[in-house]
């Protein structure tokens, strides 16, 4: 067994603990302390915690430990029902803009795949094969190849995780500007068709929020950081969602539509009913009039927007610029 290239959390330990004295029996706490780069206080602790929960540890006569012949890590056993979700699951993830996460979304259903009974597999393969996600999202998979994106969710989950600080250089369209940006790295969030970062901006002094994309560089740093200790990611998203700048917007969908429009809006719905006509009448509160304008394009004539008359004016605008672009052009 291969020694770990980088340090692991006490779950990849534990169970990494496990393989090695399956296949390397009789190693001292001194052996394992110098394997896994850790105290030998903390293999005790290790050891122990496996111990209690029912792995067969003995003290070799040589002087090390071994696991009794015969134990065996419990088997990956899925039904097929689960199977199928974790798999569904790896299909969507193969339709994000990150490469670096369709590739280890392969690899993870591979080796799913792999342990799963034959007829269960048999039943994957069918459900796969008469299953299609975004029919059309070839072509947009093949431009997103090697895009700047490539690697980012995988690099900030990390420093996420191990809360190491990042610097990066930043985009903003508003300004048509590059800034550099020292940041904590508070949480990752997905929106309807992108990433955000969540983080402490110490360029501005507060906590703000930086979309993947427009990432142009990226580097994690060797320094470390502290949360605040009042931080609530979920807390910080719901109070964004109460901002004060927020405008009161609502919204009549076809019904043909208001089943694709629901899942994608970008807040959470005050209030929801159903009009005479068949039409859905959604309200919510959201502070960007310009995305909700461009994003409801997609929905054609199946959108009509109530108020603000900010945003009708802007969706009319649009509307208007893409009419423009085929004046003159014969039918």
């Amino acid at each position: 067994m291969p020694r770990p290239d980088r340090s692991l959390n006490k779950t990849e330990r534990l169970f990494a603990l496990v393989l090695l004295l399956q296949n390397k029996p009789n190693l001292t706490s001194r052996d394992l302390a110098e394997y896994f780069k850790v105290s030998r206080r903390t293999i005790f602790r290790d050891l122990r915690t496996l111990s209690e929960s029912g792995v067969p540890l003995t003290y070799a006569e040589d002087g090390g430990y071994e696991i009794l012949e015969g134990y065996q890590l419990p088997p990956l056993m899925l039904t097929a029902r689960e199977a199928a979700t974790v798999l569904m699951g790896t299909a969507f993830t193969k339709l994000q803009p990150d490469p670096s996460l369709r590739e280890d979304a392969d690899a993870v259903a591979m080796k799913i795949r792999s342990v799963l009974p034959e007829p269960v597999r048999d039943y994957i393969d069918t459900l796969q094969e008469r299953t299609v996600l975004a029919p059309y999202n070839e072509v947009q998979t093949k431009r997103q190849a090697g895009s700047k994106e490539e690697g980012l969710w995988y690099q900030l989950s990390e420093a996420l995780a191990r809360q190491r600080q990042v610097k990066m250089t930043y985009y903003t369209p508003s300004r048509d500007e590059e800034t550099v940006r020292l940041v904590d790295p508070l949480g990752l969030v997905y929106y309807s068709d992108h990433w955000n970062l969540i983080g402490y901006d110490h360029l501005r002094d507060d906590i703000r929020n930086f979309r993947l994309d427009r990432i142009r560089k990226l580097r994690t740093r060797f320094e470390t950081f502290e949360p605040p200790a009042d931080f609530d990611l979920k807390a910080f998203l719901r109070e964004r969602g109460e901002s004060p700048k927020n405008v009161r917007m609502v919204l009549r969908f076809a019904a043909r539509a208001w089943r694709w429009a629901k899942q994608s809006i970008p807040a959470d719905v005050e209030a929801e009913r159903t009009l005479d006509d068949g039409r859905t009448e959604a309200t919510f509160y959201f502070e960007n009039p310009d995305y909700v304008a461009r994003w409801l394009l997609r929905y054609g004539t199946d959108v009509e927007v109530v108020e603000p008359e900010v945003l009708r004016e802007k969706h009319r605008t649009l509307a208007l610029d893409v009419a423009r672009q085929y004046e003159g052009v014969e039918a």
